[in-house]
Order: structure tokens, then C-alpha cells, then sequence
């Protein structure tokens, strides 16, 4: 189920249509109007899961003020007036179809500024932090925004509308907050991060294309009489976020480093239309499945023009910095060193700008190791990339006993001196993967998307070098990551003799990383 849910999730752009299409045609064949009794459990289940999720600290930290401040003078003082503007042009006998576009221009960020930010290599955090803070200025001033714009055109009860915002924003938030505790508290914020908080937006995906459905089965008879209304909705929808990526861009390249530019484009044309749809349909009574139908119609041009944008934005803003560790991500004092292959080879086989999209992450679970991790979640969050962990248990036993203490030897072996007993080394296995999860836990808290593949660990026995060299190149990667410069005896073996062994054998480029100090 929670697999289908975020396969959903992922392809909005044609669960959307193919929802409204359900809908019209329900709509068409029976009397929808019973539905409205569905649109309460609908909306909470739409906002809740995302405040489940919503990283609300966010908001103290500094570094990004500048980003922060011209994406809210976006949000809230250019384009809610460009969409009253063309509401008033496209639809001036049809108030309630207006109050719709600007609603949809309306309440600014979503979780979809965060994912499109990340998607395009763009500053995640900043994107975290306008999400929380256009979604709380939004909540807080679309009433009194409606009243002002849309006053003189239809009947606005402004404490009706902040009832509903209460309700549909502010009640959901406390609890998503409270939620999100009690899970962190009952199952630990590692567990939360991996396992949990990634099903929540699936959930709300439920909500949203519940609501879609019922908005087009409400209008559907209205609809069907008379068609071209749909491509009549579309026209300024279109004209607003071509307004909008135009502005955001030209202001984000001109003002903002690449990242940050990036953050500003998504945290201003991403709206909250989740949330604009439910205040649409809840506040304003029968004619807000007008304003709602508008809404819904948002959501087509939203995805697909998000989509578009991330592959050019390298184009607009040029290429992430080399090296750089993206915002959130601690900058330690170790000097990575890159071992590509040999240039005749590389240049051959490879392009000029090499990409990464499997990278190998081989620990031994050493304090050298757990700071590597750390490059290898800041290159997988920058290249989009998966990164798969492995640890090798060296045949020599002893010291690998005396290092982590995890013995093999010995109980129920095969009687011979020195042999592994079987039984032990997948005992090991199981606490050395508990092991690798508990140490990814920490890097996953400071770089909530790190794309570590924490259920998928390898774990092989055998000379460490040589398996290195072998998973790496039988299972496509694109990169190797290890630490090097151990201490101990195990560090001796594993990240010394062992990392200049994979340097020199391995086709495929490795980055050692030095531990500080």
C-alpha cells in the first residue's frame, strides 16, 4: 500500500487528470452534491500528514536572510496582486472563479519546495525555512488579503474564513507537531527520518486528489455545458507562474548565490495549493467549488513546469561548486582526495564532467569511517544520487574481535583451528548493520535528505580491498567513498594498506576522506 501510495505521489501529474476526469464523469451521471460531507475528512487528511513532517526550528536558524526576505516580498507583495489583477481580466462577471486564482497565488510553499529545491541541487535548509515561514504568513494574512482585494466583489466573512484557516492550517499543525514528537520520543529520530516521516506526504497525496475529485464532480454539469470554460482556466493560470519562474529567476540570479537563487524560485512559484484548495471549498460555501475548480487546474501547471525548471537550472545558474558541501552539511577540516581512473582510460569511457547516480560507501564502523558518511550523504544529496553502504568483515578474526567486539570464532564452527563459526559471523552481520543504522542516524539528523540506502547495507566477509574492488565494480557505481588514517589496529588494516589497495584496483574513482585532526 505505502508503495503505491508514493508512486502516486511521485507522478501527480497524471494522478491529478486522471482524478479529474473520474470526477467530471461521476459528476455527470449522478448528483454529487452529497460529497460535501466528505470534504472535511478529506482536507485533514491532506494537511495533517505534511505538518507531520514540517521541520519547524528551521525557522531560528540564520544564514540564508537575505534569500528569506526577498522570497516573502515575492510571496506577498508582487504576485497575489498579479493574480487579482488577471482575475479581474479573465473573469469579471465570475468573482468566485477569481477569488480562485487568487488563492491559488495566495498561500506560498509547500513539501514540494523542499523535494524540487533538492532536485535542482539548490539550499534545502533555506527551502525548509521558507516553507515553514510562507506557510505561517500565508495561513495568517489570506484572509485579510481576500477581504481587501475580493471585498467589493462578493460577500467576504473574514472571521468565517480564519475559522476555517484554524481549522484546516493551525489544528492540524499543533497536532502534526505533537505527532511528530510522540513518534521521535517512542521510536528515535533516526527511525523517524527513514522509516516514518516518509510515508506522511503519501498520505496527504489521498487528501489532495480527494478533494480534486469532488471540486470537478461538484462543477461537472457546469463543465459539460460549457466546455472551453477548462481552457478559459488555464490561460492566466499559465501567465501567473510564467510571471513568476521569470521574476524569481531574474531576482535570484542578479541577487543571490546559486543555491540560495534556487531556494527563491521554488519558495515563491510552489504554492500551497493543498491548502488553498481546502480553504476554497470549505470557506465560501456552494460557489467555492468555482473558486476550488480554478485551484485544482493549478495543480497541472505547478508539477509540470517544476519539473522543467530543474533541468535547466544548471543552465540558468550554472553548476553546483565542486567540493562544496551544500548548506547544513558540516565542513570539517579533512582534505578529500579523488583516485580517478587513468586519464587515457577515463577519457575514453566517460564525459568530461562526470555525474554520479550509485555511489558506494564502504565503512569498518570506525570514527574515520562515521565521518566519511558525511561526504557521502552531501554527494548523494547533490547529485540526486543513492548511496549504498557496505562493510567488509576481514578474515583475520582476532583483531576484528578485539576492535569491535564482535567474535566469530568458536560455538558451533567447523571444528577446525581458527575457523569462522557461521552462526556468529550472521549474528555480526545482523549487529554490524544495527551498527552502520545507529551511526547513519546522527548524518541523517543534519542533512534530513541524505539518500543513504539505510535498509539495503551489504555486508561481506573476506579480504576488505578485494571486495571493495569487486562490489564496486560489479554493481555500477559511479564513485567510492571511504575514510583513511586510522589509529588502532583495525584502522591499521582496514582504512590504510586497505584504502591505497582500493586507490590502485579499483576502476572506478575513489574519495578518500582524512579524519580531522
Amino acid at each position: 500500500m505505502w508503495k503505491l501510495l508514493q508512486t502516486i505521489n511521485k507522478n501527480l501529474i497524471i494522478a491529478i487528470p486522471i482524478l479529474m476526469v473520474a470526477g467530471f464523469i461521476t459528476g455527470i451521471f449522478i448528483n454529487a452534491a452529497p460529497m460535501k460531507q466528505l470534504i472535511v475528512p478529506f482536507t485533514f487528511l491532506m494537511v495533517y500528514p505534511m505538518m507531520v513532517t514540517l521541520k519547524i526550528k528551521k525557522v531560528i536558524e540564520g544564514g540564508d536572510t537575505k534569500a528569506q526576505i526577498l522570497t516573502q516580498l515575492i510571496n506577498f507583495g508582487v504576485i497575489p496582486f498579479i493574480a487579482f489583477a488577471l482575475g479581474g481580466f479573465f473573469f469579471k462577471d465570475q468573482p468566485y472563479m477569481a477569488l480562485g486564482l487568487l488563492m491559488a497565488g495566495l498561500v506560498p510553499t509547500s513539501g514540494m519546495t523542499i523535494s524540487w529545491t533538492g532536485f535542482a541541487k539548490g539550499n534545502v535548509e533555506a527551502a525548509v525555512k521558507m516553507t515553514v515561514i510562507g506557510l505561517t504568513i500565508g495561513s495568517l494574512a489570506t484572509p485579510f488579503y481576500v477581504r481587501a482585494l475580493m471585498g467589493a466583489s462578493l460577500e467576504v466573512n473574514i472571521v468565517a474564513v480564519m475559522k476555517q484557516i484554524a481549522i484546516i492550517v493551525f489544528i492540524p499543525m499543533i497536532a502534526g507537531y505533537i505527532t511528530q514528537q510522540t513518534l521521535v520520543k517512542k521510536y528515535g529520530q533516526k527511525e523517524f527520518q527513514t522509516r516514518l516521516a516518509p510515508r506522511f506526504p503519501a498520505l496527504s497525496t489521498v487528501g489532495v486528489l480527494g478533494i480534486v475529485f469532488i471540486a470537478m464532480a461538484l462543477k461537472a454539469k457546469a463543465i459539460a455545458g460549457s466546455p472551453q470554460l477548462l481552457l478559459y482556466v488555464l490561460a492566466p493560470l499559465v501567465i501567473i507562474y510564467a510571471l513568476n519562474f521569470l521574476l524569481s529567476t531574474v531576482v535570484g540570479k542578479l541577487l543571490l548565490p546559486r543555491n540560495d537563487a534556487i531556494a527563491l524560485v521554488y519558495g515563491s512559484v510552489m504554492r500551497n495549493l493543498s491548502i488553498a484548495l481546502a480553504i476554497a471549498i470549505n470557506a465560501f460555501g456552494p460557489q467555492g467549488s468555482s473558486a476550488a475548480l480554478v485551484v485544482a487546474m493549478a495543480y497541472i501547471i505547478q508539477v509540470q513546469s517544476a519539473a522543467w525548471y530543474v533541468k535547466y537550472a544548471d543552465a540558468i545558474f550554472g553548476k553546483p561548486d565542486e567540493g562544496k558541501a551544500p548548506a547544513g552539511v558540516p565542513a570539517g577540516p579533512s582534505i578529500p582526495t579523488v583516485a580517478p581512473k587513468p586519464a587515457a582510460a577515463a577519457c575514453d569511457t566517460h564525459p568530461l564532467v562526470p555525474t554520479f547516480r550509485n555511489i558506494l560507501y564502504a565503512t569498518d564502523l570506525s570514527e574515520t569511517a562515521r565521518h566519511a558518511v558525511r561526504y557521502a550523504c552531501s554527494m548523494g544529496s547533490q547529485y540526486a544520487a543513492e548511496v549504498q553502504v557496505l562493510h567488509v568483515v576481514p578474515d583475520l578474526a582476532d583483531v576484528y574481535a578485539s576492535e569491535t567486539g564482535i567474535r566469530l570464532k568458536g560455538g558451533n564452527g567447523n571444528g577446525q583451528p581458527g575457523g569462522l563459526n557461521q552462526q556468529a559471523v550472521e549474528d555480526a552481520m545482523q549487529r554490524i548493520q544495527e551498527r552502520i543504522r545507529e551511526t547513519a542516524s546522527g548524518v541523517v539528523d543534519e542533512i534530513p535528505h541524505c539518500p543513504l540506502a539505510a535498509d539495503k547495507i551489504l555486508v561481506k566477509v573476506g579480504d576488505p580491498a578485494q571486495k571493495i574492488v569487486e562490489t564496486a565494480t560489479s554493481g555500477n557505481y559511479d564513485l567510492v567513498i571511504m575514510g583513511t588514517h586510522g589509529h588502532s589496529k583495525l584502522d591499521d588494516l582496514m582504512l590504510g594498506s586497505v584504502a591505497r589497495d582500493v586507490v590502485h584496483a579499483c576502476p572506478v574513482p575513489v574519495l578518500t576522506v582524512r579524519l580531522p585532526g
